[in-house]
């Protein structure tokens, strides 16, 4: 499977390295192609930079970008997300207080997101419960990572949890696309916990049976 992942940042960096991990292509996006390459160049040979303004290869594209810069990714490539599945990694934390979500209540960032993109895209919301730092290890303390996931298309979810699995990690279906709000509150939760208790992003949340 090919995945386009939109942002070369920290999580771009991780998702791409459990995507190659897992035996997937990779496409990386960036508004600075320096960047692109930069991290295509680190993840190996099956990464490459795509070239501004060229059809994403991925059947799966990767948000990994922060919100509400997610939405806007989304209204750049419209035409280049028709068909694909869309993963939202974001938690949409309010940057000027830093206390609450900036979404609206009842509703999330991946909700948004759907509203956006073009008919008969699939947005599956992933990865925002887990830390950069993590997915490049794999794993927190002998614990294999939890990857909760959220969406309303089985097929879509399918995808998403064969990029999980494949990258030695453990996808759980948290149900449709409204779990993400749980899901966005959670990752605050992981967010705000790491100062006070010390963390530096380096735990997870870890679901036993």
């Amino acid at each position: 499977m090919k995945v386009t992942i939109v942002g070369a940042g920290n999580m771009g960096r991780a998702i791409g390295t459990r995507a190659v991990a897992g035996g997937h292509d990779v496409e990386i996006v960036d508004r600075d192609p320096a960047e692109a390459q930069g991290l295509a160049e680190e993840l190996g040979d099956r990464a490459t930079a795509l070239e501004r303004g060229s059809p994403f290869g991925g059947e799966v594209v990767v948000l990994a970008v922060y919100y509400p810069g997610n939405k806007d990714a989304v209204r750049d490539y419209t035409d280049r997300l028709a068909g694909k599945v869309v993963v939202d990694i974001s938690n949409p934390v309010n940057t000027e207080t830093w206390d609450r979500l900036a979404t609206a209540p009842g509703t999330s960032s991946a909700e948004e997101l759907q509203q956006l993109v073009p008919e008969g895209t699939q947005v599956v919301k992933a990865f925002n419960t887990t830390f950069a730092k993590t997915l490049v290890e794999r794993e927190v303390a002998g614990q294999q990572l939890d990857v909760l996931l959220a969406g309303d298309d089985a097929e879509a979810k399918e995808k998403v949890s064969r990029l999980v699995s494949d990258g030695g990690l453990r996808p759980i279906d948290a149900g449709p696309l409204a779990r993400a709000q749980e899901l966005e509150h959670l990752g605050f939760l992981h967010v705000s916990l790491q100062q006070p208790l010390g963390l530096g992003f380096s735990s997870t949340i870890k679901l036993h049976p």
